[in-house]
C-alpha cells in the first residue's frame, strides 16, 4: 500500500482529527469530579481515621492474653 498524495482524503477522515468526537468529553469537568473526590476523600480519612484507630485500639485491648 502506497502513501501517495492523491490517494489521501485532504479531510481528515477521523472525529478526533476533525475535533468533534461526541465520545471526547468535558476534560475539565472530569479534572474538576477528581479533585473534588479527592478533597471528599482527604476530608473523610481526617474524620474517619482517629475513630477508627480507636475502635482498633479498643479491639486490641479487649483481646486477653492466657
Amino acid at each position: 500500500m502506497s502513501t501517495d498524495a492523491t490517494t489521501t482524503p485532504a479531510t481528515p477522515t477521523r472525529c478526533a482529527d476533525r475535533g468533534d468526537c461526541p465520545e471526547r468529553g468535558d476534560v475539565p469537568g472530569w479534572v474538576l469530579v477528581t479533585v473534588m473526590t479527592a478533597g471528599i476523600v482527604v476530608a473523610l480519612g481526617g474524620v474517619a481515621v482517629p475513630a477508627l484507630t480507636g475502635m482498633f485500639e479498643q479491639a486490641v485491648a479487649a483481646v486477653a492474653l492466657p
